[in-house]
């Protein structure tokens, strides 16, 4: 199966590259949770996925604490079957 990457740039300029390991959705809004290629590294970053004026995917980093727990919630629940 192959890995779906993406590469961003964090604020010092650097380029990262970043796994998407699941794809969640809450009230009808799709999020993508990804995570750095570096094994060591246990961070996820989660973005909602947008649509722009053309339709196309656009990834935005979601910044607001309720939504951004909601989104872990529904992750939590998808990898281990828990509903709170």
């Amino acid at each position: 199966m192959e890995r779906e990457t993406m590469k961003f740039r964090d604020e010092e300029g650097n380029v990262v590259e970043l796994e998407a390991v699941a794809r969640v959705y809450v009230e009808e809004q799709e999020y993508l949770i990804l995570a750095p290629l570096d094994e060591n590294s246990e961070d996820e970053f989660v973005f909602r996925v947008d649509k722009d004026s053309e339709g196309k995917e656009e990834l935005n980093a979601v910044e607001d604490d309720v939504e951004f727990l909601k989104v872990k919630k529904e992750y939590k629940n998808l990898l281990y079957g828990e509903v709170e």
